[in-house]
């Protein structure tokens, strides 16, 4: 040591950027370990004390050395995913459209006339705006899309349901007419059953928008702010989704006991087929929309509109549109009521 040099010890260097000082137990003040700051938190500067808070909007980086603005999770029409489930939503609507220019054009054929054009119109129309429903649920959301994603969802199936019902008690009665007692199930009644079984879910969701309505959060998770809508109630929103399953199920269990219907008049078959579709996907969704993360909560259940869509849209359509456009020959009275003799089928 040279004349006049202040003496001093250093048992440690200074700590680095990124770290806090935690003393030694037992060893001099001087003497210090450097801890590497805890996640979400940092230090600028070195020899720090003590590592910083970031604000609830940002993140610590990898050297913990400044905040960083999280990465905001959303499904986005930019996003691979939305990209793709848009294009499926785009090309359910279009053939759903392509499907009602075909009953048009052919509106006076048996098939079209005997699948009850009225009901035939609505149920696609119905599912044209089941397929434009998974637009609301992309992109981040707002007070207004929450609202209206949810609700749009439950009424359009609840009007599309309650149009294959419609259509299942058509079947049952035109068979059934001749029997003592029964009477054909009219347009008047159709109308009323479609409206009626609607209302009930137009009621439920005016609860719900008017008591606790779905709106926008955000869920901050570590790196991510997952950016969601909140259903406002859960009841409510299983309570719409209850109210289509009990529509489904009435129409299964009717489609089902009116399958021994005459062969070539398959349209209760047609629509137990639909029905078991439809109720497989909703009671897969539920587990999986419960444990899915993030951004896949919505797509999950995207996927289950358009799966459920499609599953409505070529069961009870694609055979008649078939037959129509490649198998005209089938396109008689005779054919649709089951009265070809089997030589000639």
């Amino acid at each position: 040591m040279s004349y006049g040099q202040v003496p001093h010890a250093v048992c440690s260097e200074l700590c680095p950027v990124g770290t806090r000082r935690a003393r030694i137990k037992g060893r001099p003040s001087c003497c210090f370990d450097c801890v590497p700051c805890a996640d979400g938190t940092i230090t600028n500067q070195s020899g720090a004390l003590d590592c910083t808070l970031c604000p609830e909007e940002y993140w610590s980086n990898e050297r913990r050395s400044r905040c960083i603005l999280k990465y905001v999770e959303v499904l986005s029409f930019e996003d691979t995913l939305g990209i793709i489930l848009t294009a499926v939503s785009l090309v359910g609507a279009s053939l759903t459209l392509a499907t009602t220019v075909i009953f048009l054009v052919f509106r006076h054929t048996p098939v079209v006339r005997a699948n009850n054009s009225e009901l035939s119109a609505l149920l696609l129309l119905s599912l044209f705006l089941c397929f434009l429903c998974p637009l609301t649920f992309i992109a981040e959301p707002t007070a207004w899309s929450c609202m209206l994603r949810h609700t749009a969802f439950g009424v359009t199936f609840a009007l599309c349901i309650s149009c294959v019902l419609g259509k299942t008690l058509v079947v049952i009665t035109a068979f059934r007419a001749t029997l003592p007692g029964v009477t054909q199930f009219g347009p008047v009644q159709q109308r009323i059953i479609v409206y009626s079984c609607t209302a009930v879910q137009v009621f439920i969701c005016i609860l719900w928008l008017s008591i606790t309505p779905p709106y926008p959060q955000k869920r901050h998770n570590n790196r991510k702010i997952i950016v969601e809508c909140n259903t406002g109630s859960d009841t409510a929103f299983y309570a719409v989704l209850g109210y289509i399953g009990l529509l489904s199920g009435m129409c299964l269990l009717l489609a089902f006991l009116a399958r021994k219907l005459p062969d070539n008049f398959n349209e209760a078959k047609l629509i137990t087929f639909s029905m078991l579709v439809f109720c497989a996907v909703w009671i897969a969704f539920i587990p999986a929309y419960v444990s899915s993360p993030g951004k896949y909560t919505v797509a999950v259940e995207i996927f289950a509109i358009l799966s459920s869509a499609f599953g409505l849209l070529v069961c009870i359509f694609a055979p008649k549109c078939y037959v129509i456009i490649f198998q005209p020959e089938k396109n008689t009275r005779k054919h649709v009521m089951g009265k070809v003799p089997k030589s000639e089928l």
